[in-house]
């Protein structure tokens, strides 16, 4: 159990979003809930109830009414959410048409730029009408290979109004990873920027897509938004426009097409690092109801509020970010890289901007702690009040950095879902204490267990992170398995009718969740199960190292751990400091989590989302071929993974 860090003060509890929704579920079905895991365990015992419920508080806007909450509560997948409901994804974002800023928009080549809600209001209408005017309909794709910037989010909610299907992949992305995407759902128009900036270099992106066009020839238009020149030249590219010569200011209000709850939003695609990424459809209300509880009550956001996130336009916390418009709360966005020019860039941002909620991932956390920012000595942050993290496991020790460095008086809320579901299943809420090592608890209507080896729930036990009940963000459907052959496969395999989500965890008697890392990564010495967040979580505090990756290898009957690392400039993994890890890992985990070889690499392979790849590693030792390289950041340090003897030695 970890050490409490931080509670809200009664007075910041009561004034919750948390606290006001639980009256109103008190005084509509007579219960008297004072507690969140009293209210979790009210939502999953009521699912209909908790989400029509929540339908209501959170003034989504319908055109036509519905004729029932979900059509069957234990059919999954295939529930049927709010039928006979109709409704605008794109409305409901913009809600608000006032001054109140929208957008900032930072990047590493240019200054801040503000858009309020009023010009976003006339920045979308005027893209709807032109993507309207060249036959864009309900269903058609629409796709951005676009950086972090406003552009992007105009571009989105533009084609969402219509009841378009949009998807996007950062421009970081290779050809490849691109067309696997893109390749599979023949979309009819492509946003792209000219290029962009990271780490203060530029990379051009036309040329790229240039290549790309010639293996997608559903695209009929190509929009190109100029970021780092103002004029670019797109003469060589086929179907080109600028973007202001595309969309033309206009007064007629934006044709927002009224569709059904579950009609197609978002294509979100897996990382595709085991073969090619899946493409998974998720429905306008759903997405727009999860995200609007994690908004409104979990992250307690409210009008007055600045949100940030660092993201890229390729990874679903972007989609989640974009949401916070339903709130009319301010959204920062970011594009470049996070230590440029320098460790403090985006603290600087979050001082200027007043940041109230600051999103970020547990290995950019890490990294601050190794580099020993003291970042609440440099800084004044006196509206910060949350955190949010994501990406891999938060350890105690990154827990205990940010309370001592960053902010005493904040709220650490690790959160925990995936592209498939836009969403989380654990994250934080505004009532409770934050534990060191803990996600708070589990979402609000989902139905989260952990499993043991025989399928059994378990309390203050590892296990299998399932959902035992539908949920309205679940995609509803895989691009191309007419039959839902690949969604079945992809969750309902092991247990029929409850989704397993991959992840190995641990939910304790309070209703705190530990994350333990894939469970398809999961290590099984002797036949006892492994996490590799505990493994890393150990290596992290050992001053020589930079960063690791462990994987477990078939070896005699059994399987051995292999931890791999990338040592800090000027050390050596001689025999002391190969001691020195074994005996930290040994002393602080157990002696089976102690690795049978400890090898020296020069990276670790990362996605582009930044999460780390054990089974990329996997495959390669054992001589199998990685799929889709370019879903990697660094591909090429497999080649080293590949070249080691080491790994087939005893």
């Amino acid at each position: 159990m970890g050490r409490q860090l931080w509670a809200p003060s009664a007075q910041r509890a009561a004034a919750s979003n948390m606290a006001a929704f639980m009256e109103i579920v008190n005084r509509d079905f007579k219960q008297k809930l004072q507690t969140y895991s009293e209210l979790y365990q009210w939502s999953v015992e009521h699912i209909p109830e908790f989400w029509e419920t929540f339908l209501s508080f959170s003034k989504i806007r319908l055109h036509t009414p519905y004729t029932a909450v979900i059509d069957d509560p234990i059919k999954m997948p295939g529930a049927r959410w709010f039928e006979g409901a109709t409704l605008n994804f794109a409305e409901n974002l913009l809600a608000y048409r006032d001054e109140r800023i929208a957008l900032v928009s930072r990047c590493e080549n240019r200054g801040p730029v503000r858009i309020s809600y009023a010009q976003l209001h006339a920045q979308v209408r005027a893209l709807a009408w032109a993507l309207k005017n060249h036959g864009i309909q309900p269903g058609d794709r629409v796709v951005g290979f676009m950086p972090n910037i406003a552009e992007t989010v105009v571009a989105m909610l533009a084609a969402t109004s219509l009841g378009a299907v949009w998807s996007s992949c950062s421009p970081d992305f290779g050809i490849r990873g691109v067309l696997d995407r893109f390749g599979q759902t023949a979309p009819r128009v492509l946003f792209t920027a000219d290029g962009y900036m990271f780490k203060g270099r530029r990379f051009d992106c036309l040329e790229r897509i240039g290549e790309m066009l010639k293996s997608l020839p559903s695209i009929e238009r190509v929009v190109v938004v100029p970021h780092l020149t103002a004029a670019p030249a797109i003469d060589a590219i086929s179907k080109a426009v600028l973007l202001n010569d595309f969309a033309v200011a206009t007064e007629r209000e934006i044709p927002f097409a009224a569709v059904p709850f579950g009609h197609p939003l978002y294509i979100m695609y897996s990382s595709g690092t085991t073969g090619l990424p899946k493409c998974m459809v998720q429905s306008a209300g759903g997405v727009l109801l999860n995200q609007l509880k994690e908004m409104i009550l979990h992250t307690d956001l409210r009008r007055e509020d600045t949100i940030f996130y660092y993201t890229s336009c390729g990874w679903m916390m972007w989609n989640w970010l974009v949401s916070a418009l339903g709130v009319g709360a301010t959204l920062v966005l970011y594009d470049g890289n996070p230590f440029h020019p320098d460790a403090e860039a985006l603290w600087h941002m979050a001082e200027e901007e007043g940041i109230t909620v600051f999103g970020t991932s547990a290995g950019y956390i890490g990294a601050l702690q190794n580099m020993g920012a003291r970042i609440g000595q440099r800084f004044k942050l006196p509206t910060l009040r949350t955190i949010l993290s994501t990406g891999s496991p938060l350890t105690e020790e990154n827990f205990a950095y940010v309370y001592a460095d960053i902010k005493q008086d904040l709220q650490l809320a690790s959160i925990s879902g995936g592209s498939d579901l836009n969403g989380c299943f654990a994250l934080g809420n505004p009532l409770d204490p934050v534990c060191a090592g803990e996600l708070q608890g589990r979402g609000l209507g989902m139905k989260v267990l952990a499993f043991d080896e025989e399928g059994r729930p378990v309390i203050d036990r590892k296990g299998e992170l399932v959902c035992a009940a539908p949920f309205p963000s679940m995609p509803i459907y895989f691009w191309d398995d007419p039959d839902g052959a690949k969604y079945r496969g992809a969750y309902f395999e092991k247990y029929p009718n409850i989704w397993r989500h991959g992840d190995f965890i641990l939910i304790n008697a309070r209703g705190g969740v530990t994350i333990y890392g894939r469970s398809d990564a999961t290590l099984n010495p002797g036949g006892v199960r492994i996490g590799t967040a505990e493994i890393y979580r150990q290596v992290e505090q050992i001053a020589e190292i930079e960063d690791s990756i462990v994987v477990g290898q078939d070896w005699k009957s059994d399987v051995r751990v292999l931890l791999f690392v990338k040592l800090k400039p000027g050390f050596d993994l001689d025999a002391t400091l190969k001691e020195k890890i074994r005996a930290t890992i040994r002393a602080q985990a157990s002696p089976r989590h102690v690795p049978a070889k400890i090898i020296a690499v020069p990276g670790i392979p990362y996605t582009l989302n930044m999460k780390k790849v054990e089974m990329a590693v996997r495959k390669t030792i054992d001589g199998q071929p990685v799929s889709n390289r370019d879903a990697l950041m660094n591909p090429e340090v497999l080649d080293f993974y590949a070249s080691l003897e080491e790994v087939r030695k005893d």
